[in-house]
């Protein structure tokens, strides 16, 4: 039997072809707001973001979403990315990749 392909996408922060499912996906809406996607599946344009909380600390010094999705990003979603991306790696130290 085949090996399984595994599905690898673009981190937005580093630049590094990473595994989608260790990538937290951060998508525009039609509204032109900014989401955090857990699902994957949200309609709009999407971007992926790997586990890494220093990443996205830099990425708010040097607005990398904003020149990514062309919009204005609040300081508050950068603090909630960070969070939901702080507590997804936590969650994947302590339970692997079931999580």
């Amino acid at each position: 039997m085949k090996p399984r392909k595994i599905p690898m996408r673009k981190d937005l922060l580093s630049g590094t072809m990473q595994p989608k499912k260790e990538m937290i996906r951060v998508v525009k809406t039609k509204d032109g707001d900014l989401a955090i996607d857990p699902t994957g599946k949200q309609a709009g344009r999407g971007a992926y973001v790997a586990l890494d909380p220093d990443g996205v600390k830099n990425a708010a010094k040097k607005k990398i979403l904003e020149s990514a999705f062309g919009i204005a990003v609040s300081a508050e979603f950068y603090d909630e990315l960070y969070a939901y991306v702080d507590h997804q790696k936590a969650r994947r130290e302590l339970f692997g990749d079931k999580a």
